[in-house]
Order: structure tokens, then C-alpha cells, then sequence
């Protein structure tokens, strides 16, 4: 293997300066293969934080309707009459700012005055997820929707 030159080397002999265009091959081949692992875990672990944060926002959003609840004592409206809906919930999507994985919405029945359930619907760069739609209900259970290819426990973990 041929080495870099050295300032003095260059007046000398330029022949032995530099790589062959064999180890430069040799070099992007394995940057291609270490890339070709890295890529996919990196993509995996980008989804698994995008799902942590809607997970997040769900509990939080689920913090804010019991809140109403100790209020009002029931879950469709609050204390002053006021209807809640998906526009009324303090976060729309997740993360909270920026460009959103997942919109955070009631499921297709409103709250009644003693249940709801909450939705995490992944969309842009989440749609297709593996875990699908993250759901919570006014019990605390924690399901996916039946598109999901992990099982609620693996994506609520």
C-alpha cells in the first residue's frame, strides 16, 4: 500500500505517492456495506422516537381530559358547557411543533359523559408504520389498530 507524500517526497518521486484506485474501491465498498447495515437500524430507531412522542402526547392529552372529568364530572363537555372535540384537545398532532408523524384525535365516537378514546393516526413520514393507529382509552388501555403488524404490547413498550 502506498502512502500520502510528504512535502519532501513530492520533489523526489511521484510514484510512490497516493492510493490505487484498487484500495479507493476497496474503501467505498465497505463504507457501501456498513451503510447498507446502519441505514435501516438508524430509519427503526428515528420511527421508535417519532412512536415515543405520540405515545407521550396521548398520555398528556389523556391527563388533560381527566382533569375536565374532576371538573365537570363527565367527559363530553367542560365545566361551562363547552363541547369537547378533537379541535377542543390542547395538541392536534405530535411532535407538538413542526412537521407531524401523527394526528391526535378522538376516536369515530366523541367522548360521552363517562368514556373516550384517544388516536395517534400516523401520517407523513410515519404512514405505514408498523404499530398502525396508537389508541388510549379513559381506562388506560393501550391498543394499535388491527392494520398493526406488532402487537399492542410491543408498540406501547
Amino acid at each position: 500500500m502506498k502512502i500520502l507524500c510528504k512535502p519532501e517526497q513530492l520533489k523526489r518521486d511521484f510514484s510512490q505517492c497516493g492510493f490505487t484506485l484498487i484500495e479507493l474501491m476497496v474503501t467505498v465498498a465497505v463504507i457501501g456495506i456498513l451503510a447498507s447495515i446502519a441505514y435501516p437500524s438508524y430509519r427503526e430507531y428515528v420511527k421508535r422516537a417519532s412512536r415515543a412522542d405520540a405515545k407521550a402526547v396521548l398520555l398528556e392529552t389523556a391527563q388533560v381530559m381527566e382533569r375536565n372529568f374532576t371538573e365537570a364530572n363527565r367527559y363530553e363537555k367542560t365545566s361551562s358547557g363547552t363541547t369537547i372535540n378533537t379541535a377542543w384537545l390542547p395538541f392536534q398532532q405530535s411532535p407538538k411543533e413542526g412537521t407531524a408523524k401523527y394526528t391526535i384525535q378522538f376516536a369515530a365516537s366523541m367522548p360521552t359523559q363517562a368514556t373516550y378514546t384517544l388516536e395517534a393516526v400516523p401520517t407523513g413520514t410515519m404512514t405505514g408504520d408498523a404499530c398502525a393507529t396508537l389508541s388510549l382509552s379513559h381506562l388506560g388501555v393501550k391498543t394499535v389498530s388491527a392494520s398493526a403488524t406488532k402487537t399492542a404490547a410491543e408498540c406501547w413498550r
